[in-house]
């Protein structure tokens, strides 16, 4: 039997520590106030973060919402299925490393509840039943 995925979240402004695993940031901007040597990546994975409209419309609304919430998943969960060569580029390199170890799911969203790493790692542990 195959041992079960670890997969981290967290924001990039926290530090790296010996449990992180693989660290890839998951958002389409680079953060403000992080350098590329403290953020420790082994990847900067852009095509899987959500369109430049969706996360605008996202942020734009009451991420707060419930329904603004849901909305934001299905649409980033439909981005994500039907991905281009970039995005499955990305996940051929995520999903090496989630099968070799821990990885943690890095991005710059204040709210740790709502945001779209929490949403791939939902969308990536649907993949592998």
């Amino acid at each position: 039997m195959a041992p079960p995925l670890t997969i981290a979240v967290k924001r990039i402004h926290e530090p790296a520590g010996p449990g992180d695993g693989t660290r890839f940031l998951v958002d389409r901007l680079w953060p403000r106030g992080v350098s590329k040597e403290k953020a420790a990546l082994a990847a900067w994975l852009k095509p899987l973060s959500p369109s430049d409209a969706l996360r605008k419309r996202f942020h734009g609304e009451t991420a707060d919402s419930d329904a603004a919430w849901d909305e934001f998943r299905l649409g980033y969960f439909a981005e994500l299925d039907a991905g281009g060569a970039e995005v499955r580029a990305a996940l051929l390199t995520l999903d090496a490393a989630v099968q070799a170890g821990p990885v943690t799911l890095l991005y710059a969203a204040k709210n740790e509840e709502r945001n779209n790493a929490v949403a791939l790692r939902e969308w990536l542990e649907r993949r592998f039943p």
